[in-house]
């Protein structure tokens, strides 16, 4: 409205509404003084205030504090007692401020997001357990995925019969020491699962030096890269929805992350796959299909209407929670700090699956995930099929 009122001497009232979307009736209005409130006129069948007060002392009396409005009418009517109506006993008691709610509600405190940034493989990790249905009715797996936010890797899988803090943590300290992790250079997030935040997960986070973060409680939104894992696992259309026992499932999965690893082209890090992202090969891969767009269009140049083409580039930075712009400084990828701890954004959504999906003969799944499949006795070991 000010905008208005500075430009519309220069070039009118209407072409102003018109340039800045203003309404000119909303604009009259707004400029239009309001008349004052009338003072309401007391009702005259109302209480006077020696009543009012009279019926506030009769309800907060020892005899009535303790019950409800309602049955006061009603003890005071078998007494043949009328004091006043029922929505008159509660209007008497909002204007004093008597009304609330008096049992005793457990208040649910502030939490804060958890906001992580990774600029690069192996600086935020985030984790998560999705059941598998097995054989039969209630029975079901536990599949463990580990993904790097910023490749969409899984860096390491395992499927177990059960859910265990003790699974948990031998196979992350394995996933750890395969991928050569720096101490005091990795953030593991994870939801509030009873193994993630585990006494025996947290110690070995202590022992490794690595950050933990967990997402806030009855909040599935702040894991977003598992999330979106699971989705892309169990909408494919080679998932076959239910396991005969674990050796299948492990089969299963072995061809499914190989193929989601290698092949699996990913729109979150510009169509490529998460393993070139996490080896260090996209650059060199997106340079090479810049050369195959650009001889393209030396050769057709009349077919490109808006200019040369141009390849998707890698994001900078992914994040989890990314709060305000105006809270964010961001750096040049020269200038990117160590700890990957920071301000964050939740990924963009994955367009969906393509048709092809993991081949019948793949490659072997990563040694990380395959050497640590479990028993349900909770000891981690090789198992003789997985060798094959």
């Amino acid at each position: 409205m000010n905008a208005v009122a500075s430009i519309s001497p220069s070039v009118g009232l209407a072409t102003a509404c018109a340039a800045l979307g203003v309404s000119r009736a909303t604009l009259s209005r707004r400029r239009a003084p309001k008349p004052p409130k009338e003072a309401r006129t007391p009702q005259r069948r109302a209480l006077a205030a020696d009543e009012r007060r009279s019926v506030l002392d009769l309800l907060h009396s020892e005899r009535f504090m303790d019950v409800a409005p309602r049955q006061v009418y009603a003890t005071l009517l078998d007494e043949n007692i009328y004091v006043c109506a029922v929505s008159t006993m509660y209007r008497v008691m909002r204007a004093a401020g008597a009304v609330r709610e008096r049992r005793a509600v457990r208040r649910h405190p502030h939490v804060v997001p958890p906001e992580l940034v990774a600029r690069a493989p192996k600086q935020v990790w985030s984790w998560d357990i999705t059941k598998v249905r097995g054989p039969e009715r209630r029975v079901w797996f536990h599949l463990y995925v580990m993904v790097d936010i910023f490749s969409r890797k899984a860096v390491g899988w395992m499927l177990a019969a059960v859910e265990s803090a003790r699974l948990a943590e031998q196979w992350i300290r394995d996933l750890v020491a395969a991928e050569g992790i720096v101490e005091g250079s990795l953030t593991i997030h994870a939801d509030r699962g009873t193994a993630m935040r585990s006494k025996t997960v947290a110690e070995l986070f202590d022992d490794l030096d690595i950050a933990r973060s967990h997402s806030r409680p009855r909040v599935s939104n702040d894991n977003p890269y598992s999330e979106a894992a699971f989705k892309t696992l169990k909408y494919h259309w080679s998932y076959p929805g239910s396991f005969s026992g674990l050796a299948e499932g492990r089969t299963f999965f072995g061809l499914f992350f190989a193929w989601y690893n290698q092949e699996h082209r990913h729109s979150g890090i510009a169509y490529l796959t998460p393993a070139c992202v996490h080896d260090g090969k996209a650059d060199a891969q997106l340079d090479a299909r810049q050369r195959v767009l650009d001889a393209h269009f030396t050769e057709h140049p009349e077919r490109f209407v808006g200019g040369p083409p141009q390849t998707p580039r890698l994001p900078v930075e992914v994040w989890i929670n990314r709060p305000d712009d105006k809270h964010l400084q961001l750096t040049t990828p020269g200038d990117e700090p160590s700890s990957p701890v920071s301000k964050a954004q939740n990924p963009a959504t994955e367009a969906r699956p393509s048709a092809a999906g993991p081949p019948a003969q793949g490659r072997p799944a990563p040694a990380e995930g395959v050497a640590a499949l479990a028993e349900p006795t909770g000891r981690v070991r090789p198992r003789a099929e997985d060798a094959r």
